[in-house]
């Protein structure tokens, strides 16, 4: 009789993430915040803050495929024909348990600084162009308690340095 082993934890917590982002010279300010579970939560809090705020949505498609897409948070993203413009086979959110496992981080905490917890890239990584074009992004430092700024060069840095070419989307040209 074998017994359910729990999720190994993910490879990085918000600690050495934020060691891992110095070491490697990926600058970044990180401001503490109440928890903050959706979109239209903390937004006063976000106004004080400089740059793109972000929506995260992981993703699973009918064939398994696993999917991050990371849009600004006014972005209107339509999953019936979000299939069609990244490729993949119909959409639907993924489970709590392929979120801690692929990611390292619970529902609510969905942010692109998760790719650092995926070494075997199980997730294709999908960039909505407007937080590629912008100056600033922010994302969820792997916790819904604070909020990470990076400069785009910086977003950029962080990408490279765990091996991510995103797919980028324009989601605001599509939604038309």
């Amino acid at each position: 009789m074998t017994q359910d082993k729990p999720p190994a934890a993910p490879l990085y917590d918000r600690a050495r993430l934020l060691a891992w982002m110095a070491a490697n010279g990926v600058a970044q300010t990180t401001h503490d915040h109440p928890a903050v579970f959706r979109v239209g939560e903390g937004l006063e809090l976000k106004a004080a803050l400089p740059g793109a705020h972000t929506k995260n949505l992981f993703l699973k498609d009918r064939k398994g495929r696993l999917w991050l897409i990371s849009a600004r948070q006014d972005t209107v993203i339509d999953l019936k024909r979000a299939d069609k413009w990244i490729g993949s086979a119909r959409l639907s959110f993924g489970n709590e348990t392929l979120l801690w496992e692929t990611l390292g981080v619970r529902p609510g905490s969905v942010t692109a600084l998760g790719l650092i917890n995926d070494p075997d890239r199980r997730v294709t990584f999908v960039l909505d162009q407007a937080l590629w074009d912008a100056e600033v992004v922010n994302f969820h430092p792997l916790t819904n308690t604070a909020t990470t700024g990076l400069a785009q060069a910086d977003f950029r840095r962080f990408l490279t340095l765990i091996g991510r070419e995103p797919v980028v989307v324009d989601f605001g040209q599509l939604a038309g």
